[in-house]
């Protein structure tokens, strides 16, 4: 058993079997030599009753002083009661990102979430996750791993903050399934983007224009009856594209639309009667189940994007999307004076703070009643017969 150097290891020889040459002067630090004539550092320990065994490095690559010092430090941490081929071991089978990806979404997403939530979550884990993070060890992703990842998308805040939710649930899914310690999450304390609730209603005569745009397209054929339809009942009745998109007739009701599934569970939506007219109105194809029906027998329309695109141009109203349909039902809601919370229940929320972002639209109402009421006092007083006129306050600078 001659001390390891470099002169000892070179003179070895090559033999048809790989052989050990174990150190003289540290118990368990040794040399393996292999029938390729590659020679690789070796530390060998017994921990649980078993014999474990580390490489340390190829020769050439380390020096025999360099192997010497990496050997004490593996001894240190044995006597310290950790166990590193336990360790490594483990860090070589850690899966990867990559793969708890695919196991998050076989797993949790297809059974737990709706179409529309698995499209979302596939597009983060495709376009952000993995060409990011696909490659590293799931045990070896930090929280700076996820600030960069976070920051790099920061021109999106949007896409960013959906990502960084992903991600979230991906690692606390991985500690549930034993791939990282609890309590590891590397998303806890990275702070997400502000982001800018978009608030767009259509105004009066927006909605006239919309109206007269509808029927014109109609009237000349330029979109389907079904199509059409489609709009007027997201006006009408404030629901979500896919609560209307596949509406089916044996949903309707006479207490309104039942829904078995929707965002929010199972919901009714009630059904008022310019709704219903809408909907006596369609013709329906005998074997389709579908309300707004599709090119291909017995299927709904499933591109309602492009006719709105064409219909919001001849309309005028270039900016306005789908869902804000849904925002000038609700904002005409409140506008009118409806109770917030009633609001909310048309729409289906299942929190009431989703509908508070109304909440302001309920000033017009309040305003309007004041208004009122003081001018009949104004009146009452003696001050006026009618109202008057709104006077214009002098702005004091400089108070």
């Amino acid at each position: 058993m001659p001390k390891l150097t470099k002169r000892t290891v070179e003179s070895l020889p090559i033999e048809a079997k790989d052989y050990f040459v174990w150190d003289s002067q540290i118990a368990g630090f040794g040399l393996r030599v292999m029938p390729s004539g590659a020679k690789t550092y070796q530390v060998q320990y017994r921990k649980g009753g078993r014999t474990r065994r580390v490489s340390l490095g190829r020769h050439g690559t380390i020096t025999a002083e360099m192997a010497r010092k990496l050997a004490l430090d593996v001894m240190g941490q044995v006597a310290k009661g950790d166990n590193p081929a336990e360790e490594i071991s483990i860090q070589r089978k850690a899966p990867t990102v990559s793969a708890l990806c695919d196991r998050f979404f076989e797993s949790h997403v297809k059974e737990r979430c709706k179409s529309r939530t698995q499209g979302e979550y596939r597009r983060a884990i495709d376009l952000f996750i993995k060409p990011a993070l696909g490659s590293f060890k799931i045990i070896d992703v930090e929280r700076k791993d996820i600030a960069e990842l976070h920051h790099k998308h920061r021109d999106i805040p949007y896409q960013a903050n959906r990502t960084l939710g992903v991600l979230s649930k991906m690692f606390n899914l991985a500690e549930i399934w034993g791939l990282r310690p609890d309590g590891s999450n590397p998303c806890r304390h990275v702070p997400k983007y502000r982001e800018i609730k978009r608030e767009r209603y259509l105004t009066k005569e927006e909605l006239q224009r919309l109206g007269t745009t509808l029927a014109d397209e109609e009237a000349e054929g330029a979109e389907t009856p079904f199509i059409v339809a489609a709009f007027r009942l997201l006006i009408l009745t404030g629901c979500r594209l896919g609560e209307i998109q596949t509406l089916k007739w044996t949903y309707i009701t006479d207490r309104g639309i039942e829904l078995r599934d929707s965002k929010t569970g199972a919901r009714r939506i009630p059904l008022p009667a310019p709704a219903r007219a809408v909907l006596s109105a369609l013709p329906s194809t005998p074997g389709n189940p579908y309300v707004i029906e599709g090119k291909l027998p017995n299927s709904y329309a499933t591109d309602l994007q492009h006719p709105w695109q064409r219909i919001r141009v001849k309309a005028g109203i270039p900016d306005v999307r789908i869902h804000d349909l849904r925002h000038t039902y609700a904002s005409n809601a409140v506008s009118s004076g409806m109770p917030i919370q009633m609001v909310g229940k048309l729409l289906g929320h299942s929190q009431l703070q989703t509908t508070m972002r109304y909440a302001h639209l309920a000033d017009d109402p309040v305003n309007r009643a004041a208004e009122e009421n003081a001018t009949a006092l104004y009146i009452g007083l003696g001050l006026g017969a009618k109202r008057p006129e709104k006077p214009k306050f002098r702005v004091i600078e400089n108070l």
